[in-house]
């Protein structure tokens, strides 16, 4: 079988250097897809790292590129280039939300779309309703709940490589947030939970443009505190050690998290995750196992103590379970096999349809 990845130019040396949860799992599927014996063609940045056959619609990654002022167009370079090759692929698997669906719309049958942001969005219904063909799949069960009518085909959950990560001792002696400095991560409530519990956190997050004024505003000041430390964004090369280190990860999330990847890269360390239970929170941590699901700042302190006497052995276990790259590798092919399934009996059902139309009218 022929795949292509389509992803948004962000990628380098395998994963993205830094933060980048949708190039991660992009990465991670088109190597283990390779290794499975698939041929990939990958649509990336030219100093991606893949075993995959490379199609490079710019030189280097975007994000880190002080050239680049408009990413679109290296996306629209992209998709054409998709386009133009198509009929070379069995099946084509795009990760660039709805950018695609005007120029695929005629070619929905071979295509599948993982939707990998929130849907509780104004705009997006009109979209997916005028492209209601496009097959889709969704990371989570819970992000599909503003739009359950599209076109679903099913979930499947990120899946990360075994060899990744390590399970970690959690003997650092502090509790952990990584991820983004903005409103719905609440940064200012993992502060709050560590201050009650008097225990340091460390925090490992980027400040995107838009959340610069929310950093200065709401967040910086609170980093004065001594148990406070603010290291910055890191990459995967230092997530084992800051992960496993942990006595748990706090993730206090006040917004419907589509998925969040950094709750199986806690896992896979056997760190355990303290979050609020909002999105796609209960279908990943499974209480009182891998950690616990709270409600409240109140509720996150006290589940501290509870948190540090998991069993870090069987967190990694879980991971293994659920959430490796080979799984999430599997559930994909068979969904391509689906989508070829039904591309096909819709082909012979309108064709069936026009000659019917055809003979009536003669």
């Amino acid at each position: 079988m022929r795949t292509n990845a389509t992803d948004r130019g962000l990628r380098k040396c395998g994963s993205p250097q830094l933060y980048g949860g949708t190039e991660r799992v992009v990465s991670h599927l088109t190597e283990e897809l390779v290794r499975q014996g698939h041929k990939v063609t990958l649509f990336a940045s030219g100093d991606s790292q893949t075993d995959a056959i490379l199609r490079a619609p710019c030189d280097r990654a975007l994000r880190l590129s002080s050239k680049c002022k408009d990413p679109l167009v290296y996306h629209f370079i992209s998709l054409y280039r998709v386009a133009r090759s198509a009929d070379a692929f069995d099946i084509i698997h795009f990760h660039t939300d709805y950018l695609h669906f005007p120029l695929f719309a005629q070619r929905w049958r071979k295509t599948l779309t993982t939707m990998h942001g929130r849907l509780d969005l104004p705009d997006l219904p009109p979209v997916l309703r005028e492209f209601a063909m496009m097959p889709l799949v969704s990371i989570s069960t819970a992000q599909r709940a503003p739009m359950p009518w599209a076109n679903w085909y099913g979930t499947v959950y990120h899946g990360l490589p075994r060899s990744l990560y390590a399970a970690g001792s959690g003997d650092g002696g502090y509790l952990a947030f990584i991820g983004r400095i903005c409103p719905e991560k609440r940064p200012d409530w993992a502060i709050e939970i560590a201050r009650r519990a008097g225990l340091p956190l460390t925090i490992a997050a980027k400040v995107d443009k838009a959340d610069r004024i929310y950093y200065r505003t709401r967040i910086k000041p609170l980093l004065k505190d001594p148990l406070v430390e603010f290291v910055g964004e890191i990459g995967d090369s230092d997530k084992e050690a800051f992960l496993g280190d942990a006595i748990a990860l706090l993730f206090p999330i006040d917004w419907p998290e589509p998925f969040g990847l950094v709750l199986i890269e806690a896992m896979a360390n056997g760190t355990p995750v303290i979050a609020f239970g909002r999105g796609s929170v209960p279908e990943i941590i499974d209480h009182g196992i891998t950690g616990f699901i709270v409600d409240s700042v109140d509720e996150a302190v006290a589940a501290i103590p509870l948190a540090k006497a998991l069993d870090r052995g069987a967190i990694r276990r879980r991971f293994e379970e659920r959430f490796s790259v080979e799984r999430m590798a599997r559930d994909y092919v068979a969904l391509y096999g689906e989508v070829l399934r039904r591309g096909t009996v819709g082909a012979v059902l309108s064709s069936a349809a026009t000659a019917h139309a055809t003979a009536n009218a003669a």
